[in-house]
């Protein structure tokens, strides 16, 4: 890798990607932990089963856990696009950050400028498409929710990483309430869009706390300012302008 100086530390915790699968998906995380001294321990403890191909510092530092080659344990219980097997098609960066239950805090500046050259060199040598360029709260929305709302998503849509919608958007905080105003072809159209973004969402027609969650997901990552699991006209305009750009 060119102009990416890597600390080596090699985890236990991965096997081989099966030959069927190309890698055409990154998945960003957070580390969940104090420190990048716990993160390292963990990742690459293997008792733990759980690893990701790069690890990097809140000072900037980069550690190689597991060979592209291979296939790390990061996802865990995930989807996309119907893809229920992400480790297998995708690499995994985690981010030293303690986290929503520890703390969390605004990633650093030479965290991100060392995370944005590890992925112009990954997206360019396998070629990753940037609607492919997701959080682990994207992939796995009932379970995660890292890396969270004070990510940067924005930021590296103009350094020309991943997508955001490209229109202006109306942030008035009036919205739908979908436990009472809500008809159910109104609450499967929005599932049905989701869905077709990429959430596992169930095409139900209700409003449960599984749909809630995907929304609060979407909205982590494409709508940080307000992240309430309510899909208001703002969530609906930003969904429709990032499904016209995955069309393109």
């Amino acid at each position: 890798m060119s102009d990416i100086i890597l600390n080596q530390r090699q985890s236990p915790n991965y096997d081989h990607r099966p030959k069927q699968f190309v890698v055409d998906m990154l998945v960003l995380h957070y580390t969940g932990m104090q420190d990048c001294r716990s993160a390292l321990e963990r990742l690459c403890d293997s008792q733990s089963k759980v690893s990701a191909h790069y690890l990097i510092d809140e000072d900037g530092i980069c550690y190689q856990l597991v060979s592209e080659l291979n296939r790390a344990w990061h996802a865990g219980r995930s989807s996309w696009k119907n893809e229920t097997d992400i480790n297998s098609l995708s690499i995994g960066i985690e981010l030293v950050n303690p986290g929503h239950e520890l703390g969390y805090k605004d990633f650093p500046e030479q965290q991100l400028l060392s995370l944005e050259h590890l992925i112009f060199d990954i997206k360019t040598r396998y070629k990753i498409p940037n609607h492919r360029i997701l959080g682990h709260s994207d992939v796995a929305p009932l379970r995660k929710k890292d890396p969270g709302e004070l990510f940067n998503w924005h930021r590296l849509f103009l350094k020309g990483i991943g997508i955001w919608p490209k229109k202006t958007h109306s942030s008035t905080m009036g919205a739908i309430d979908p436990t009472s105003r809500l008809t159910n072809s109104n609450v499967e159209d929005i599932q049905n869009r989701l869905a077709l973004f990429g959430y596992q969402v169930n095409k139900t027609g209700i409003y449960d706390l599984s749909t809630k969650k995907v929304v609060e997901s979407f909205q982590r990552h494409f709508r940080p300012a307000r992240v309430d699991g309510i899909f208001d006209n703002e969530s609906s305009s930003r969904l429709n302008d990032l499904l016209c750009q995955v069309k393109e």
